[in-house]
């Protein structure tokens, strides 16, 4: 209770969230509702909110939408002239293996629609595919996979942004992964300001951040990560909301991000915070915790799921 009013022990979902809501309008008035502080569930909940007539405060569920939907944003990368990795989205075992052939190995393949890389595999040859295709997930048009070209000796990296929807946007750090491209970013260390990293190449990642910003209309947070193979940048995917990065990158430059982003969610232009980034004199390394010592049977080797 020290930072808010009132707090609910309650699971995320529709029916429990328009149950607050609607406590909280029966005593006094709610401005609206912000999903961007509660990873990637609350985003799944921003259509449902709106549909309730739930005022969101910051990033539109169809702009959410549209950084979410596979087909929306691959037509999004293409109008922008930027550059993703090549893809595919099965609804069938059969359409999994024709992308595949269409798109060769290795694949990272994965279900639509998860958290934390859950059931996310970098699948070498046909045989692992169809081993895959029967024991990881059910291949339908109600539960798809999406398969994307894995992109070898790859250097990952994450840039937090926080935009206010007039065009102002504001880069708070740009991350360079310790690990390469396939490890989930959560598993990753990460440097900041970038190790290694051309400056050329790190402008050039701003700049389609700011790009992209703009285009999704984001309001508050976003998050993007990018792949950089042989000095060619490739966008992996956007997340309009906080990530798992803005702790470390706000402790980094000395700027309470989330609160900055909370008040341009409330209308507040960003232009009048007077954001400057301060020319880092060091270098800034965050580092998962992993629980292999408590729970000796996990396989240690780390991957696109997530294991920290």
């Amino acid at each position: 209770y020290d930072t808010s009013d009132r707090l609910y022990f309650e699971p995320l979902t529709e029916e429990d969230v328009l149950e607050i809501v609607r406590t909280e309008e029966a005593n006094g008035s709610v401005k609206g509702v912000i999903v961007q502080f509660g990873g990637q569930t609350p985003l799944k909940l921003a259509q449902a909110l709106e549909n309730a007539k739930v005022p969101i405060l910051g990033t539109s569920p169809d702009a959410i939408d549209l950084a979410e939907d596979r087909d929306r944003f691959k037509a999004l990368i293409e109008r922008l002239g930027l550059r993703q990795p090549r893809s595919g989205i099965a609804r069938s075992a059969n359409e999994a293996k024709a992308i595949a052939a269409k798109l060769g190995f290795p694949l990272v393949i994965r279900p639509s629609y998860v958290l934390g890389g859950r059931a996310m595999e970098i699948v070498h040859d046909e045989a692992q595919l169809a081993r895959y295709i029967a024991e990881a997930v059910v291949v339908s048009g109600k539960s798809p996979v999406l398969l994307d070209s894995y992109l070898r000796d790859a250097i990952e990296v994450d840039v937090d942004a926080i935009a206010d929807g007039t065009g102002d946007v504001f880069i708070c750090g740009v991350m360079e992964h310790i690990e390469e491209a396939g490890v989930h970013s959560g598993d990753s260390a990460c440097s900041l300001p970038p190790h290694s990293l051309k400056p050329a190449i790190v402008a050039d990642m701003e700049r389609q951040t700011v790009e992209l910003a703009r285009a999704l209309h984001v309001v508050g947070l976003m998050n993007v990560q990018f792949a950089i193979q042989n000095d060619d940048i490739n966008i992996l995917e956007v997340n309009p909301r906080a990530s798992r990065t803005v702790p470390f990158v706000a402790k980094v430059i000395g700027l309470a991000i989330a609160g900055i982003a909370a008040e341009v969610m409330a209308g507040k232009p960003l232009a009048s915070f007077g954001l400057k980034r301060p020319i880092l004199d060091h270098i800034a390394v965050k580092e998962a915790v992993f629980p292999f010592a408590r729970f000796p049977g996990v396989d240690p080797v780390l991957g696109p799921e997530m294991r920290s």
